[in-house]
């Protein structure tokens, strides 16, 4: 088994959960200036879209800079070929693992028989799995999961996994039904953790923590090597460094963090030959309330950025706040 640098990470280590239209290298930055974790993953990228003629768009989502390593590139699909060319690709871009994305619950990923789809085939995953690894060699191949598809199945679905030797199962707490409609269980990752460490795969917990310190708790409590954090880079985005309270961060250094956000977005969303964004503006506007918030005026000031259009609108309107001086 090929642990790479998942062998080398302290326990219990963090992990930034891997968003669409969420974490690309421009948040990752931001992240990784408020208090990085122990590993960055690259959003979700498909692997039938990377070998089609597709790639030229596709081949940026893989894009990182060097302070986000440990990085780990993530595909989705269900085509061996094309994850064992991926993994190539991977390789050859100097990451430092692959994760298959085997626990997306979007209908049109699932509909493709990606992402959790696979669990209606245990045997397709496998040979995914399989694949992969040919096409790393000597770069570790993890998998990112949930429990099930309308009900947790650990002895059909995450057996099956566990068979292929991998250096890291990540098991986020949920069925493909439940999606984030109830509390993450839990009691079932911790039993995945056992599962695992019976055959030296380390297990990465995810679901609902939404402090470092909830994080340690729940490592302790259920005996997961890691923790992966999602939904809570929202509400803190300096979730994983638990020296800094996030209410002491000052208005002037939250609007700086917004502006560098807004920067790297376009300069990496913005086609050269033409001057547009591949990306609608629309998606930076998800992150407003991470940086504007916690003081008078804060809400009137996201409502004037709901209304900006590109970056240079965002920067007038914050300049004209005054709180930058």
């Amino acid at each position: 088994m090929e642990y790479g640098f998942w062998g080398k990470l302290k326990k219990p280590f963090f992990a930034l959960a891997p968003m669409a239209d969420v974490t690309d290298v421009a948040f990752r930055h931001i992240v990784a200036q408020c208090g990085r974790p122990d590993v960055f993953y690259t959003e979700f990228v498909s692997a039938d879209g990377l070998c089609s003629r597709g790639r030229d768009r596709l081949i940026k989502d893989l894009v990182f800079s060097s302070d986000e390593r440990p990085i780990v590139a993530q595909f989705f699909g269900s085509t061996p070929e094309n994850f064992l060319e991926c993994a190539k690709l991977a390789r050859e871009m100097g990451f430092d693992g692959i994760d298959i994305n085997m626990g997306c619950p979007a209908g049109k990923v699932v509909k493709q028989d990606a992402g959790i789809g696979l669990c209606k085939d245990p045997k397709l995953a496998q040979e995914i799995i399989a694949a992969t690894q040919e096409g790393a060699r000597d770069l570790p191949v993890s998998v990112k999961t949930r429990l099930g598809l309308a009900k947790p199945q650990l002895d059909t679905w995450i057996a099956p996994l566990l068979e292929m030797k991998i250096p890291a199962l990540v098991i986020h707490g949920r069925t493909k039904a439940e999606m984030s409609k109830v509390p993450a269980h839990w009691d079932l990752i911790g039993e995945v953790a056992a599962m695992g460490h019976e055959v030296g795969t380390l297990v990465v917990g995810n679901g609902d923590v939404m402090s470092y310190q909830d994080g340690l708790e729940k490592a302790d409590q259920y005996g997961v090597d890691g923790i992966m954090v999602g939904r809570g880079v929202f509400h803190n985005p300096w979730i994983f460094d638990p020296k800094i309270d996030p209410a002491a961060i000052p208005p002037k250094q939250r609007l700086a963090l917004l502006l560098d956000h807004t920067r790297r977005f376009t300069e990496q969303w913005t086609d050269p030959a033409t001057g547009k964004l591949q990306k609608n503006f629309d998606v930076l506007k998800r992150f407003y309330k991470i940086y504007v918030t916690g003081w008078d005026g804060a809400k009137d000031l996201r409502t004037q950025l709901m209304g900006c259009k590109t970056a240079s609108e965002v920067q007038e309107v914050i300049s004209a706040t005054g709180l930058l001086i």
